[in-house]
């Protein structure tokens, strides 16, 4: 049961952790390249969907590799997913502070009521992203070790 634990935590954070790249990589710099009155509906649409999945998510992969530390404490690894969890911990943390509240402002921006300094929310908004991707990707490759 506990290796099915273990293959079932590392593949919903490694999917995870694979939205958020691409998200990073791919599709807000796409949206970016757009005409100023489609990047910002692009955003605020992504914003309502992805604002909408990704906390279930986030604390899905949590739990999981909480249960999985819990229940593997004896057993090779552990330290990686006690780690790994931290890492997630911080993720969330950090997604609450920092980014929620610039998204929940975003998705309800439209061409005629959103600020003047919109795209330096985005900006910051990205920044704090690549620091919770850096943090996702690193607990996800702890996770998988541990596997090993």
């Amino acid at each position: 049961m506990l290796t099915a634990l273990e293959v079932v935590t590392t593949v919903v954070v490694g999917v995870m952790v694979g939205v958020e790249f691409s998200v990073a990589f791919v599709i807000n710099p796409i949206l970016n390249a757009l005409p100023d009155d489609s990047a910002q509906l692009g955003h605020a649409h992504g914003g309502r969907m992805l604002g909408a999945v990704m906390p279930v998510w986030y604390i899905t992969s949590l739990l999981l590799a909480a249960v999985w530390a819990v229940a593997g404490w004896h057993h090779h690894g552990a330290g990686l997913v006690v780690t790994a969890s931290g890492l997630l911990i911080l993720s969330v943390v950090m997604s609450i502070l920092l980014l929620v509240p610039i998204n929940n402002r975003n998705k309800t921006w439209t061409p005629e009521n959103r600020p003047a300094d919109w795209k330096q929310q985005l900006s910051r908004w990205d920044r704090y992203h690549y620091v919770r991707v850096a943090l996702i990707i690193a607990a996800f490759a702890l996770l998988a070790a541990a596997l090993a």
